[in-house]
Protein backbone atom coordinates (compact mmCIF):
# COMPACT_ATOMS: atom_id res chain seq x y z
CA UNK A 1 0.00 0.00 0.00
CA UNK A 2 1.34 3.66 -0.62
CA UNK A 3 0.66 5.42 2.45
CA UNK A 4 2.26 8.96 1.13
CA UNK A 5 0.69 11.95 1.56
CA UNK A 6 1.63 15.71 1.22
CA UNK A 7 1.56 18.23 4.36
CA UNK A 8 2.42 22.45 3.83
CA UNK A 9 3.93 21.40 0.57
CA UNK A 10 6.11 18.82 2.67
CA UNK A 11 6.36 15.00 0.57
CA UNK A 12 5.48 12.72 3.54
CA UNK A 13 5.98 8.81 3.84
CA UNK A 14 2.89 8.30 5.59
CA UNK A 15 0.12 10.83 7.46
CA UNK A 16 1.40 10.23 10.66
CA UNK A 17 3.01 12.91 12.83
CA UNK A 18 4.32 13.27 16.55
CA UNK A 19 3.20 16.48 17.91
CA UNK A 20 4.04 19.36 19.98
CA UNK A 21 5.44 17.39 23.76
CA UNK A 22 8.03 16.51 25.63
CA UNK A 23 8.98 14.04 23.48
CA UNK A 24 11.32 15.12 21.26
CA UNK A 25 13.34 16.58 24.89
CA UNK A 26 15.48 13.40 24.33
CA UNK A 27 17.21 12.73 20.68
CA UNK A 28 17.16 9.55 21.42
CA UNK A 29 13.38 8.88 21.46
CA UNK A 30 12.91 11.19 18.25
CA UNK A 31 15.35 8.55 16.25
CA UNK A 32 12.90 5.56 17.89
CA UNK A 33 9.50 7.51 16.73
CA UNK A 34 11.20 8.00 13.32
CA UNK A 35 11.86 3.96 13.28
CA UNK A 36 8.66 3.15 14.35
CA UNK A 37 7.41 5.07 10.99
CA UNK A 38 6.84 8.25 12.03
CA UNK A 39 6.23 10.64 9.01
CA UNK A 40 7.21 14.02 10.75
CA UNK A 41 7.62 15.61 14.16
CA UNK A 42 6.68 18.76 15.19
CA UNK A 43 8.91 20.22 18.30
CA UNK A 44 7.91 21.63 21.25
CA UNK A 45 6.44 24.82 21.56
CA UNK A 46 8.78 27.89 22.08
CA UNK A 47 6.27 30.15 24.52
CA UNK A 48 7.73 33.55 24.74
CA UNK A 49 5.98 33.75 28.12
CA UNK A 50 8.13 31.48 29.71
CA UNK A 51 11.36 32.86 28.71
CA UNK A 52 10.04 35.31 30.11
CA UNK A 53 9.17 34.18 33.28
CA UNK A 54 12.56 32.09 33.33
CA UNK A 55 14.14 35.51 32.89
CA UNK A 56 12.21 37.15 35.67
CA UNK A 57 13.37 34.07 38.25
CA UNK A 58 16.88 34.39 37.35
CA UNK A 59 16.84 38.09 37.90
CA UNK A 60 14.85 37.31 41.28
CA UNK A 61 17.75 35.12 42.44
CA UNK A 62 21.05 36.83 41.41
CA UNK A 63 19.42 40.43 43.08
CA UNK A 64 18.78 38.17 46.12
CA UNK A 65 21.72 39.77 48.02
CA UNK A 66 22.02 43.22 46.58
CA UNK A 67 22.75 45.65 48.91
CA UNK A 68 24.01 43.45 52.09
CA UNK A 69 26.09 46.13 52.74
CA UNK A 70 26.93 49.94 52.18
CA UNK A 71 30.01 48.93 49.91
CA UNK A 72 28.07 46.06 47.97
CA UNK A 73 25.10 47.20 45.04
CA UNK A 74 25.11 44.05 43.48
CA UNK A 75 26.80 40.40 44.29
CA UNK A 76 26.88 39.48 40.66
CA UNK A 77 27.86 41.24 37.03
CA UNK A 78 25.30 42.73 34.74
CA UNK A 79 24.12 39.64 32.66
CA UNK A 80 21.46 39.68 29.81
CA UNK A 81 18.61 36.87 29.01
CA UNK A 82 19.65 34.85 26.05
CA UNK A 83 16.15 35.03 24.91
CA UNK A 84 15.24 32.38 22.80
CA UNK A 85 18.67 31.02 21.68
CA UNK A 86 19.00 27.98 23.94
CA UNK A 87 15.53 26.81 22.83
CA UNK A 88 16.70 27.06 19.19
CA UNK A 89 20.29 25.58 19.86
CA UNK A 90 18.12 22.37 21.05
CA UNK A 91 15.94 22.92 18.10
CA UNK A 92 18.87 22.65 15.66
CA UNK A 93 20.24 19.75 17.18
CA UNK A 94 16.88 18.15 17.39
CA UNK A 95 16.86 18.91 13.84
CA UNK A 96 20.48 17.00 13.20
CA UNK A 97 19.22 14.14 14.91
CA UNK A 98 16.53 13.24 12.12
CA UNK A 99 15.86 12.38 8.64
CA UNK A 100 12.25 13.20 8.32
CA UNK A 101 10.83 17.13 8.43
CA UNK A 102 10.96 18.64 11.72
CA UNK A 103 8.20 21.57 12.04
CA UNK A 104 8.83 24.33 14.76
CA UNK A 105 5.73 25.33 16.92
CA UNK A 106 5.50 28.95 18.28
CA UNK A 107 3.56 30.83 20.75
CA UNK A 108 4.70 34.94 21.27
CA UNK A 109 3.26 37.52 22.98
CA UNK A 110 4.12 40.74 21.12
CA UNK A 111 3.58 40.89 16.90
CA UNK A 112 7.30 41.40 17.17
CA UNK A 113 8.14 38.68 18.74
CA UNK A 114 6.07 36.50 16.20
CA UNK A 115 8.02 38.02 13.77
CA UNK A 116 11.72 37.49 15.32
CA UNK A 117 11.29 34.43 16.65
CA UNK A 118 9.46 32.98 13.21
CA UNK A 119 12.56 33.71 11.85
CA UNK A 120 14.81 32.11 14.08
CA UNK A 121 13.03 29.45 13.59
CA UNK A 122 13.47 29.35 9.79
CA UNK A 123 16.75 29.81 9.94
CA UNK A 124 17.60 27.00 12.99
CA UNK A 125 16.32 24.68 10.20
CA UNK A 126 12.14 24.44 10.22
CA UNK A 127 10.51 22.98 7.55
CA UNK A 128 7.47 24.57 8.22
CA UNK A 129 6.05 26.32 11.23
CA UNK A 130 3.04 25.71 13.25
CA UNK A 131 1.36 28.92 15.27
CA UNK A 132 0.20 27.92 18.53
CA UNK A 133 -2.70 30.34 18.82
CA UNK A 134 -3.08 29.63 22.87
CA UNK A 135 -5.90 32.26 23.87
CA UNK A 136 -7.01 31.96 27.23
CA UNK A 137 -9.55 34.33 28.11
CA UNK A 138 -9.12 36.14 31.46
CA UNK A 139 -10.56 39.54 30.13
CA UNK A 140 -13.50 40.40 30.72
CA UNK A 141 -13.79 43.31 28.46
CA UNK A 142 -11.83 41.98 25.26
CA UNK A 143 -14.52 41.46 22.34
CA UNK A 144 -14.63 37.79 20.35
CA UNK A 145 -13.76 39.10 17.06
CA UNK A 146 -10.75 41.50 18.74
CA UNK A 147 -9.05 38.15 19.49
CA UNK A 148 -9.72 37.07 15.65
CA UNK A 149 -8.36 40.11 13.98
CA UNK A 150 -5.17 39.90 16.08
CA UNK A 151 -4.64 36.82 15.25
CA UNK A 152 -5.09 37.53 11.75
CA UNK A 153 -2.59 40.24 12.00
CA UNK A 154 -0.19 37.79 13.30
CA UNK A 155 -0.69 35.39 10.33
CA UNK A 156 -0.09 38.03 7.84
CA UNK A 157 2.89 39.58 9.75
CA UNK A 158 4.49 35.84 10.30
CA UNK A 159 3.45 34.95 6.44
CA UNK A 160 5.40 38.08 5.22
CA UNK A 161 8.30 37.06 7.57
CA UNK A 162 9.30 33.54 6.35
CA UNK A 163 9.30 31.38 3.08
CA UNK A 164 8.63 28.28 5.15
CA UNK A 165 4.66 27.19 5.14
CA UNK A 166 2.82 28.39 8.24
CA UNK A 167 0.20 26.52 9.51
CA UNK A 168 -2.30 27.31 12.39
CA UNK A 169 -2.82 25.32 15.65
CA UNK A 170 -6.73 26.48 17.17
CA UNK A 171 -9.08 25.41 20.09
CA UNK A 172 -12.64 25.22 19.27
CA UNK A 173 -13.55 28.00 21.13
CA UNK A 174 -14.59 30.15 18.94
CA UNK A 175 -18.28 31.95 18.34
CA UNK A 176 -18.19 30.17 14.80
CA UNK A 177 -14.66 28.37 13.93
CA UNK A 178 -15.94 27.88 10.38
CA UNK A 179 -15.86 31.59 10.09
CA UNK A 180 -12.31 31.57 11.59
CA UNK A 181 -10.86 29.09 9.16
CA UNK A 182 -12.50 30.83 6.21
CA UNK A 183 -10.69 34.05 7.26
CA UNK A 184 -7.76 32.82 7.92
CA UNK A 185 -7.52 30.68 4.75
CA UNK A 186 -8.00 33.93 3.04
CA UNK A 187 -5.05 35.22 4.82
CA UNK A 188 -3.00 32.64 3.35
CA UNK A 189 -2.33 29.61 5.96
CA UNK A 190 -1.06 26.84 4.55
CA UNK A 191 -2.91 24.69 7.10
CA UNK A 192 -4.72 24.01 10.13
CA UNK A 193 -4.64 21.87 12.94
CA UNK A 194 -7.49 20.56 14.78
CA UNK A 195 -7.31 21.00 17.82
CA UNK A 196 -5.62 22.78 20.36
CA UNK A 197 -5.58 20.82 23.95
CA UNK A 198 -5.72 23.31 26.26
CA UNK A 199 -4.50 22.66 29.75
CA UNK A 200 -6.88 23.10 32.96
CA UNK A 201 -6.43 23.31 36.66
CA UNK A 202 -7.45 21.23 38.59
CA UNK A 203 -8.46 21.22 42.37
CA UNK A 204 -6.79 18.68 45.56
CA UNK A 205 -9.78 19.03 48.26
CA UNK A 206 -7.19 17.10 50.38
CA UNK A 207 -4.58 19.87 50.12
CA UNK A 208 -7.20 22.53 48.96
CA UNK A 209 -4.64 23.41 46.58
CA UNK A 210 -4.83 24.09 43.09
CA UNK A 211 -3.34 20.92 41.02
CA UNK A 212 -2.29 19.95 37.38
CA UNK A 213 -2.80 16.55 35.76
CA UNK A 214 -1.34 14.82 33.28
CA UNK A 215 -3.73 15.92 30.35
CA UNK A 216 -3.51 13.01 27.91
CA UNK A 217 -6.50 13.01 25.47
CA UNK A 218 -9.18 10.16 25.50
CA UNK A 219 -10.08 8.10 22.25
CA UNK A 220 -13.47 9.57 22.46
CA UNK A 221 -11.83 13.64 22.05
CA UNK A 222 -11.82 12.69 18.40
CA UNK A 223 -15.22 13.16 17.33
CA UNK A 224 -14.84 17.06 17.73
CA UNK A 225 -11.94 17.22 15.03
CA UNK A 226 -13.84 14.54 13.12
CA UNK A 227 -16.87 16.32 12.30
CA UNK A 228 -14.55 19.76 11.33
CA UNK A 229 -12.69 17.98 9.35
CA UNK A 230 -15.50 16.70 7.42
CA UNK A 231 -16.94 20.45 7.36
CA UNK A 232 -13.58 21.49 5.75
CA UNK A 233 -12.94 18.91 3.32
CA UNK A 234 -13.19 21.04 -0.04
CA UNK A 235 -14.11 24.30 1.01
CA UNK A 236 -10.56 25.68 1.99
CA UNK A 237 -7.31 25.96 0.41
CA UNK A 238 -5.32 24.87 3.42
CA UNK A 239 -4.19 21.65 4.54
CA UNK A 240 -5.96 19.82 7.04
CA UNK A 241 -4.40 18.20 10.39
CA UNK A 242 -6.91 16.21 12.49
CA UNK A 243 -4.88 16.66 16.10
CA UNK A 244 -6.76 15.27 19.60
CA UNK A 245 -8.11 11.63 20.28
CA UNK A 246 -6.23 9.67 17.27
CA UNK A 247 -4.64 6.27 19.06
CA UNK A 248 -5.28 3.73 16.39
CA UNK A 249 -5.08 2.95 12.87
CA UNK A 250 -8.59 3.11 12.69
CA UNK A 251 -8.78 6.72 13.97
CA UNK A 252 -6.25 7.31 10.89
CA UNK A 253 -8.20 5.96 8.57
CA UNK A 254 -11.48 7.90 9.83
CA UNK A 255 -9.83 11.61 9.86
CA UNK A 256 -8.80 10.46 6.15
CA UNK A 257 -12.20 9.78 5.05
CA UNK A 258 -13.68 12.97 6.31
CA UNK A 259 -10.87 14.57 4.32
CA UNK A 260 -7.58 15.05 6.40
CA UNK A 261 -4.30 15.01 4.97
CA UNK A 262 -2.46 13.84 8.36
CA UNK A 263 -2.67 13.33 11.95
CA UNK A 264 -0.97 14.74 15.13
CA UNK A 265 -0.64 11.99 17.76
CA UNK A 266 1.13 12.44 20.94
CA UNK A 267 -1.12 10.66 23.72
CA UNK A 268 -0.82 7.07 22.64
CA UNK A 269 2.70 7.52 22.45
CA UNK A 270 2.66 8.14 25.54
CA UNK A 271 0.44 5.37 26.91
CA UNK A 272 1.82 2.39 24.02
CA UNK A 273 5.16 3.92 23.45
CA UNK A 274 7.13 4.61 19.62
CA UNK A 275 5.99 0.83 18.63
CA UNK A 276 2.03 2.47 18.61
CA UNK A 277 2.77 4.43 15.62
CA UNK A 278 4.35 0.68 13.40
CA UNK A 279 1.11 -0.94 14.50
CA UNK A 280 -1.27 1.98 13.42
CA UNK A 281 0.92 1.89 9.76
CA UNK A 282 0.30 -1.80 9.72
CA UNK A 283 -3.76 -1.83 10.57
CA UNK A 284 -4.22 0.91 8.05
CA UNK A 285 -2.45 -1.50 5.27
CA UNK A 286 -4.77 -3.93 6.32
CA UNK A 287 -8.11 -2.06 5.79
CA UNK A 288 -6.76 -0.97 2.54
CA UNK A 289 -6.06 -3.99 1.40
CA UNK A 290 -9.26 -5.29 2.75
CA UNK A 291 -11.01 -2.42 0.71
CA UNK A 292 -8.92 -2.74 -2.01
CA UNK A 293 -7.66 0.97 -1.84
CA UNK A 294 -3.81 1.31 -3.25
CA UNK A 295 -3.36 5.33 -2.32
CA UNK A 296 -4.87 7.34 0.44
CA UNK A 297 -6.30 9.67 -2.06
CA UNK A 298 -8.63 7.01 -3.60
CA UNK A 299 -10.66 6.77 -0.37
CA UNK A 300 -9.57 10.67 1.16
CA UNK A 301 -12.49 12.58 1.39
CA UNK A 302 -15.24 10.04 0.69
CA UNK A 303 -17.10 10.26 4.54
CA UNK A 304 -16.71 14.38 4.08
CA UNK A 305 -19.92 16.44 3.58
CA UNK A 306 -19.25 17.64 0.30
CA UNK A 307 -19.36 13.54 -0.88
CA UNK A 308 -22.05 11.72 1.40
CA UNK A 309 -25.48 11.65 0.18
CA UNK A 310 -26.64 12.58 3.26
CA UNK A 311 -26.63 16.82 3.60
CA UNK A 312 -27.46 16.71 7.10
CA UNK A 313 -25.03 14.13 8.86
CA UNK A 314 -22.69 16.98 10.12
CA UNK A 315 -25.76 19.29 10.95
CA UNK A 316 -27.97 19.67 13.79
CA UNK A 317 -29.94 17.50 12.57
CA UNK A 318 -27.78 14.05 13.16
CA UNK A 319 -28.21 15.13 17.03
CA UNK A 320 -32.38 15.27 16.80
CA UNK A 321 -31.92 11.87 14.68
CA UNK A 322 -29.81 10.48 17.65
CA UNK A 323 -32.34 11.70 20.33
CA UNK A 324 -35.29 9.85 18.08
CA UNK A 325 -33.37 6.72 17.94
CA UNK A 326 -31.85 6.92 21.60
CA UNK A 327 -33.85 3.72 22.57
CA UNK A 328 -31.76 1.63 20.04
CA UNK A 329 -28.47 3.55 20.21
CA UNK A 330 -28.78 2.96 24.25
CA UNK A 331 -30.40 -0.55 24.18
CA UNK A 332 -27.03 -1.93 26.09
CA UNK A 333 -27.50 0.39 28.94
CA UNK A 334 -30.22 -0.84 31.07
CA UNK A 335 -31.56 1.25 34.14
Amino acid sequence: MDLSTKYLGLELKNPIIIGASNLVTNLETMKKLEAAGAAAIVYKSLFEEQIHLENLEMDQTMSGIDERHAEMASGFNDTFDSGPEDFLLQFAEAKKAVNIPVIASLNAIYDDSWQEYAKKLENAGADALELNFYNNPKDFEMEGRSIINAELDIIEIVKKSVSIPVSVKLSPFYTNPLYTFREMDRKGVDGFVLFNRLFHPDININLEKMSFAPNFSSEYDNRLPLRYVGLLYDNINADICANRGVFTGEDVIKMILAGANVVEVVSTVYKHGPQQITKMLEDMEIWMANKQYHTLDEFRGNLSQKKIDDPFAYRRAQYVDILMKSGKIFKDYPI
